[in-house]
């Protein structure tokens, strides 16, 4: 194998690793809103277990990374691609990290009652999974129009996170106890609206990748 096919081989590769880490972190995302609907406290641990081996999946990424740099000596377009995966690697480092405080607030509140059955924060959880499952499409596929979409999803994800905010807040009145437990949900819904962000930090990758020039997708 000449040395070009074996740098593309070898790309391939890391793309698949990156959407494997992917699937783990959108999975942990999914685990621990259903733990904290249910109050499923044991789900919510083997959430936060379940960080270090995604912690393990960005490491090989960095290697894998800095490996091709060295030994490969990419051209410009190419180095794009490859500095892209490491931050996409990063955020979804980062994203995983918001499960696991997503899961210790479930832990943090277990034992309580909710005050009411979620509904908008799963609500927020499913967009934000779609939406980290379109930036990865984007990358994988180079396409900057499913990467530019993913402004338009955010702004959704924005308005249903104000939306909760304004309902959060309007339940509070003066029981200590209502309100440490409401204030724990407004965190969960930072988490998710986070999550949101470096999804869109995943399209500008892609966009660079293919145009490159950066270009914010969170406005």
């Amino acid at each position: 194998m000449d040395t070009r096919s074996n740098f593309h081989q070898n790309v391939d590769e890391l793309q698949q690793s990156l959407l494997t880490m992917g699937t783990h972190v959108e999975d942990s995302i999914a685990r621990a809103v259903d733990a904290l609907a249910a109050l499923d406290e044991k789900l919510a641990r083997d959430v936060v277990d379940h960080d270090d081996v995604i912690d393990d999946m960005m490491l090989e990424i960095e290697e894998r990374c800095l490996r091709l740099i060295a030994l490969q000596q990419p051209m410009a377009g190419d180095l794009r691609i490859i500095g892209t995966a490491l931050k996409i690697a990063t955020d979804l480092e980062r994203i995983s990290d918001h499960a696991v405080d997503i899961a210790k607030i479930c832990i943090r509140l277990s034992g309580e009652t909710l005050i009411k059955p979620l509904e908008d924060i799963p609500q927020m959880a499913a967009m934000v999974r779609h939406m980290l499952r379109e930036s990865l499409l984007s990358y994988t596929e180079r396409n900057i129009h499913r990467a530019a979409a993913l402004a338009e999803k955010d702004d959704e994800v924005d308005k249903l996170y104000s939306t909760l905010m304004n309902e959060i807040i309007g339940m509070m009145n003066s029981d200590f106890a209502r309100n440490r437990q409401l204030s724990q949900l407004m965190f969960v819904a930072h988490y998710l609206e986070r999550v949101a962000d470096h999804c869109t930090n995943i399209g500008e990758g892609v966009i660079y990748i293919v145009a490159g020039k950066r270009k914010d997708l969170n406005v």
